[in-house]
């Protein structure tokens, strides 16, 4: 309902009018509702509250590639958010160059799938890396050998697994790396005219930056659609009390293989006299018999024990232990 005038106010409206000091068209341009064009060929399905969401989960994601392929590539890696936005699947398509590294994920248990884009650069560089090479990207684009795509299909896969842990505030994913396409005709995965949402991340190994850009169609997350906003995001964050935690590191600890040696002595010999050792030569060390030996955990002197034999295999007997003071 529009606001009430009074009768002076009405009065005053009359005379402005008479006088010409206020324009009849003025009135009614100021009452004409703004309109706003809609295009039905984009129909809007992501708000700027989801984009936000997608955002906040690919941060977590970028983090854990930055930690877990360095142990593959032996190299520091940063990966960090740079956009989002929507588009049609068709515009997000013929933006790719061919080749292309395009992951086809299943993201289950939401029903159809995503995609994982990664740049041709990052691609080479990854793969120089894993073997052997200083992690250099190509001066000229080709296309990726067997051998390459085998490489990057295994790269894939861990981006693949790691999915999980950032999206668990919002639906426990198993995400499942279903193939690796480098051409883009291989790709389509929906309709060219359904709209996607783009997640765009930067990724730099060494001196190559690239993109790594993750396509989630809305008919695959429309289901959870109304999740992807921040304060259920914030809510479904659980905090682990630091009993519990620890009790999960000691888990992990339980499953670590330490190396354990025990060292009978040292002794030093030629180059010469190593190459003509022949079985049942003696070498003689610089302890005895009744010495005790050396138990190193790791690289740690931890224990002092005796030789001896335990059935038919050789064991040692702890004597003592050594603590953080009384080590070498």
């Amino acid at each position: 309902m529009g606001e009430v005038l009074s009768q002076s106010e009405i009065d005053n409206l009359l005379s402005a009018l008479t006088s010409g000091e206020l324009d009849a068209t003025e009135l009614t341009n100021a009452s004409e509702k703004s309109v706003k064009n809609y295009d039905f060929k984009r129909p809007a399905k992501f708000s700027k509250e989801h984009l936000r969401t997608l955002e906040l989960i690919f941060e977590h994601y970028g983090r854990l590639i930055s930690t877990n392929l360095p142990v593959y590539l032996r190299k520091n890696i940063q990966v960090n958010v740079a956009s989002s936005e929507t588009v049609t699947f068709s515009e997000f398509s013929n933006s790719l160059s061919n080749p292309v590294i395009l992951g086809i994920i299943n993201f289950s248990p939401l029903q159809g799938n995503i995609m994982l884009e990664m740049t041709a650069n990052v691609g080479y560089a990854m793969i120089d890396r894993m073997l052997g090479g200083q992690g250099e990207g190509i001066d000229k684009l080709r296309d990726f050998s067997e051998i390459e795509i085998g490489i990057l299909d295994k790269i894939m896969t861990t981006c693949t697994q790691l999915l999980r842990e950032p999206w668990k505030n919002v639906l426990d994913v198993r995400p499942v790396l279903e193939r690796v396409e480098t051409n883009t005709q291989f790709a389509q995965i929906i309709a060219p005219s359904e709209m996607i949402a783009i997640v765009m991340m930067n990724i730099t190994i060494g001196e190559i930056e690239g993109f790594i850009n993750v396509c989630l169609p809305f008919l695959t997350i429309e289901s959870i659609v109304d999740n992807l906003n921040t304060k259920f995001w914030f809510t479904n964050m659980i905090p682990k009390d630091d009993e519990s935690q620890q009790q999960a590191i000691e888990a992990m600890l339980h499953h670590v293989d330490v190396p354990v040696k025990a060292v009978l002595g040292k002794s030093q010999i030629a180059v010469g006299d190593f190459l003509e050792l022949q079985v049942g030569d003696i070498i003689r060390l610089d302890t005895t018999k009744d010495s005790e030996m050396d138990v190193y955990v790791g690289q740690i002197r931890k224990f002092a024990a005796m030789p001896g034999k335990e059935k038919d295999k050789y064991a040692v007997r702890i004597t003592q232990v050594y603590r953080e003071e009384e080590e070498e």
